[in-house]
């Protein structure tokens, strides 16, 4: 029976399923923006949020905690200084996942996973739309 495994196994065996995400979490840190297959996508938030709780926590066992799953240095230390800190007001969804549609050669659904509330971004915080909308039904 499968109780209480819900892990999408994604066609690999565990270690490269596990190796795969290890490099799409920091590559999605280090990025903020990536675009995968949906089901890829939905597993890797898991991920990622799991990432982001530890650098909010900001202690050395956090830290080591992190260094197991993610090996570059330099997105773990960005995680710690910049990301941990951005989120520290928000209880999870760190993440949001844009569905795109179907990939061209093999029909697969593609999705766009980025972290909220990103310095740049298009959509911004909320508080800015609501404000530059006010500002447009004024007039």
């Amino acid at each position: 029976m499968r109780h209480g495994k819900k892990i999408a196994k994604l066609g690999r065996n565990p270690s490269h399923r596990k190796a795969m995400m290890a490099n799409m979490v920091t590559s999605l840190l280090s990025e903020e923006k990536i675009t995968t297959t949906h089901t890829r996508a939905k597993e890797l938030r898991r991920s990622a949020e799991h990432m982001i709780t530890f650098a909010k926590r900001g202690d050395l066992h956090a830290r080591r905690q992190v260094l197991r799953f993610v090996a570059d240095k330099q997105v773990v230390a960005k995680l710690f200084d910049e990301l941990g800190p951005r989120y520290k007001g928000r209880n999870g969804g760190y993440t949001r996942i844009v569905k795109l549609g179907p990939r061209r050669g093999d029909g697969t659904f593609m999705s766009i996973i980025e972290l909220v509330d990103r310095p740049g971004a298009a959509g911004g915080s909320g508080e800015e739309e609501t404000a530059a909308n006010e500002g447009t039904a004024e007039e």
